[in-house]
């Protein structure tokens, strides 16, 4: 018996077709576009993910460098100071600290200069 694929064909269309959706012009309708960009997409995402942490990483250290510099440390200096105080915060709490609650990141930064 001959085996016709169309309904298995037209699900695996569907579905990149259902990833495109959002997409401008022919990338959005037409499959072979479709597909190549999808591909694509999903291919920046997966890198992407990897570089969200080291993006966030940079800003948590701006961030730390910019309030040790107001209580006259530079952020080498600081996290020098800290690992010899043996204090274990990582930097994204010491990032949050120096937005959210200065004088909590002030007491650190003591710390770090004892």
């Amino acid at each position: 018996m001959r085996v016709k694929k169309g309904v298995k064909a037209r699900r695996r269309r569907n579905s990149i077709l259902k990833l495109a959706k959002g997409f401008r012009g022919r990338r959005k309708n037409c499959y072979k576009r479709a597909n190549q960009a999808v591909e694509r997409a999903l291919d920046y995402a997966s890198r992407d993910r990897a570089r969200k942490k080291r993006d966030f990483r940079s800003l948590w250290i701006v961030r730390i460098n910019a309030a040790a510099r107001l209580t006259g440390l530079s952020y080498s200096r600081l996290i020098d100071g800290l690992n010899k105080a043996k204090v274990a915060i990582d930097r994204k709490i010491l990032a949050d600290l120096a937005v959210h609650d200065p004088a909590g990141f002030n007491a650190v930064a003591a710390l770090a200069k004892a």
